[in-house]
Parts: C-alpha cells; sequence; structure tokens
C-alpha cells in the first residue's frame, strides 16, 4: 500500500471535479470566443467557473484571469506590472528569499534587463519583517512581490501589514497565493493586495489551469500577444475543462475548508509530537510561526533528506525533500537558508504535506519508518483519537 503526503506539489483531482471536467470534454467543445450556441455554452461553463474561483478569494468575476497554472500567474504579475510601470521611472523590485522559482528567477530575469532587485532575508521564525520591508522601499520602488504562504514550511506572511507598506511609497504588491488558496480563508480585499496568483492543482482541480487575480485599476502590460480573450489581458483559447475542475474545487473548498483545515492540523500536531518524542535531533521548521494547518518541514541531524525520501519511498510513504537534485548535485534548501538555519539544516529539510485522504494510522506508519530508516529511537505517540 502507497501513502502519498505531498499534497503541496500536488492534490489528486476531486472525482466530483473530474467527473464534470470528462463530461464538459464530451459535450462542451466548443470554443468560448465563437458566437453560435456551442461557443456560447462553454463561455457560460467559463463564467461560472470565473465567478466560483472569485467567490473562493473574495473576489469579482471581472478582476479573474485565467492562466495555465501558478508560474504563468507569477510571471504575468510580474512582468505586466514591471513593464507597465517602466515609462514612470520606477524600476526597483522587492522579494523575500523563500519564494517560489515562479518569482525568483523572474527577478533574476527582469535583473538582467535593467530593473534593480532586492531579495528580503527571513527571521528565524520564516518571517518577512515589516521593518526591513519599510527599510528596502525607494520612491523607484515598482511592485512588492511576496508570498502568502510558504510551499516548503508553510508559514504564513503578515501580507496585510506588508501591502500597507508597499502602497505607502507608491508600489504595487503582489502575492503568490498558490499554497494558500483552498487551504486557508484568502480575501483580496482583506489582504489589501493589487495581484494574486493561484494554482488549480494545489487545491484538489487540475494541473495546468491557473488564475491571476487582478485589482480593479491595474494595468498590466500582455504577457502574450494574440487574441482578445481575458478581457484583452490573455491571449490564447481558454481551458474550459481546466477552468470548469478549478471552479468545482474552489467551491468545494469553500464548503469544507474550516473543518478540513481542523482535521489537518490535528495530523500535523500528533506527527510533530511523535517526531518530538523520537528525537531531540528533529528540528521544525517555523514551528512558532503561523503556518498551513497541512505543512510540517523538519530536518533530522546528520541525516541526507534525499537519502530518506528514497527509503520513504521504498516503505511506500510519498513526501519531499526540502533540497533539489540537479545534473547529480543536491542543492540545499533555499528557504531554510534563508531562515539563516544553514547548511545541515538546508540539506536535511523534509517536507511532509497531508492532504483529504490521510488517516491518523498512515501518520503513524510514516512516523514509525521514518524512525526505522533515519534510526532514530521511537517512543510511543502522544494519545490521540484516531482521525475520521
Amino acid at each position: 500500500m502507497r501513502i502519498y503526503l505531498d499534497h503541496n506539489a500536488t492534490t489528486p483531482v476531486d472525482p466530483v471535479a473530474a467527473e464534470a471536467m470528462m463530461r464538459s470534454l464530451q459535450h462542451l467543445f466548443g470554443n468560448a470566443s465563437s458566437v453560435h450556441y456551442y461557443g456560447q455554452q462553454a463561455k457560460a461553463a467559463l463564467d461560472n467557473a470565473r465567478s466560483a474561483l472569485a467567490a473562493l478569494v473574495g473576489a469579482e468575476p471581472a478582476e479573474v484571469i485565467f492562466t495555465s497554472g501558478g508560474t504563468e500567474a507569477d510571471n504575468f504579475a510580474i512582468r505586466g506590472a514591471a513593464e507597465a510601470l517602466e515609462p514612470s521611472g520606477r524600476k526597483h523590485l522587492i522579494t523575500s528569499g523563500i519564494e517560489h522559482e515562479a518569482v525568483l528567477n523572474t527577478f533574476k530575469a527582469l535583473a538582467k534587463r535593467g530593473w534593480r532587485t532586492t531579495v528580503l532575508p527571513l527571521d528565524a521564525s520564516g518571517s518577512v519583517s515589516a521593518d526591513r520591508l519599510r527599510d528596502a522601499m525607494t520612491e523607484d520602488t515598482a511592485l512588492v512581490s511576496i508570498m502568502h504562504a510558504n510551499n516548503e514550511i508553510g508559514t504564513i506572511q503578515p501580507i496585510t501589514e506588508l501591502a500597507t507598506i508597499a502602497h505607502a511609497h507608491g508600489a504595487l504588491f503582489h502575492t503568490d497565493a498558490v499554497q494558500s488558496v483552498g487551504k486557508i480563508p484568502v480575501n483580496v480585499r482583506t489582504l489589501g493586495v493589487d495581484l494574486l496568483a493561484v494554482s488549480g492543482h494545489k487545491f484538489y482541480g487540475p494541473k495546468g489551469i491557473g488564475a491571476l487575480w487582478v485589482k480593479r485599476g491595474v494595468r498590466l502590460s500582455p504577457f502574450l500577444s494574440g487574441g482578445k480573450q481575458e478581457r484583452n489581458r490573455r491571449a490564447g483559447t481558454e481551458n474550459v475543462p481546466g477552468a470548469i475542475g478549478m471552479g468545482i474545487a474552489a467551491s468545494l473548498a469553500m464548503q469544507k475548508m474550516d473543518a478540513e483545515a481542523g482535521r489537518l492540523s490535528a495530523l500535523r500536531d500528533r506527527l510533530e509530537a511523535a517526531l518530538g518524542q523520537s528525537s531531540d535531533q528533529v528540528t521544525i521548521l517555523g514551528k512558532d510561526s503561523e503556518r498551513l494547518p497541512n505543512t510540517s518541514c523538519f530536518a533530522i541531524a546528520g541525516k541526507s533528506s534525499e537519502t530518506l525520501v528514497m527509503a520513504l519511498d521504498l516503505a511506500g510513504y510519498a513526501i519531499s525533500a526540502g533540497s533539489a537534485c540537479s545534473s547529480g548535485k543536491v542543492r540545499p534548501s533555499h528557504v531554510a537558508l534563508a531562515m539563516g538555519l544553514g547548511e545541515g539544516v538546508a540539506r536535511g529539510a523534509l517536507r511532509v504535506s497531508l492532504g483529504a485522504w490521510n488517516k491518523a494510522a498512515e501518520v503513524d506508519g510514516f512516523v514509525a519508518q521514518l524512525s526505522k530508516a533515519a534510526g532514530l529511537q521511537r517512543h510511543n505517540l502522544p494519545s490521540m483519537q484516531p482521525a475520521a
């Protein structure tokens, strides 16, 4: 039996969403830009999906632009805003050291084209300091991009406070909310941001579909050249089945979010309590910060994350490493390094991200297998009722 504990990487498509997508592939094949019956049926389904996603983030449907995923949404937000503001002379961009590569590499690309960039460090808890952002702001800062919740350690950033600082200096604020939307309440008005990125496959929708929320009145340079789809903001024939799947997943997330967050946080706490009893060599990253309910990132002193991930996979448990393997070279977790935790922790970081079908028995089994693989002394788990 195999157990999936890597839901921050991707989630299984909810069966309800998958069934609706299959029906749309058969019966809603029209081009949503066509004026005839088939096209208008597809457009109506697209509009319904847009409304569902808008409701999930507290937005107006007209402010939602469908994209191919979170990476495109981040690129569109950052490049689009930077290029739109370039004539004003604002060519300074600010981000943080824990961002997804979709943000960090876009900043690097813009730096090569003449934009000045600042990457903020984090404190030991994994949070971006408001004072550090305030000190980094300049008169030519065009955009600040700070993620809402980190994909690796799950820490939730003080976005409302950070956005207020950016706006006080006349800059726009973008947040990558790919990991938070669908897991915790996200409201674009409460956050006070200008741009927010979403990805469908992070909350039980399909891959290949995402969205960028753009506050009314914010100007972006077009990311793609072509037709007039998405109100002239994103050219290309829309992925109607993908949008339908994401829209249904968004509606389901709204219904289940509160109960599911409580259930998952209990499982996460069970996992971390058991790890703490297993060994004092376990470091849990971001433990003292507000985190996503489903995410635990930890390192075991002297142990390689790559080795443990492979050993656990052989035992039937799918998790991820905080480090990435590229061309045979293990790269330390950039998130752990940004937190100042050092190479040892950065190279040993492991992430468990729980999901809708995980149960307490699976968490217990995982801790037992991890303890065996890492050579930890296994103690009894804390007393706790099994999850339903």
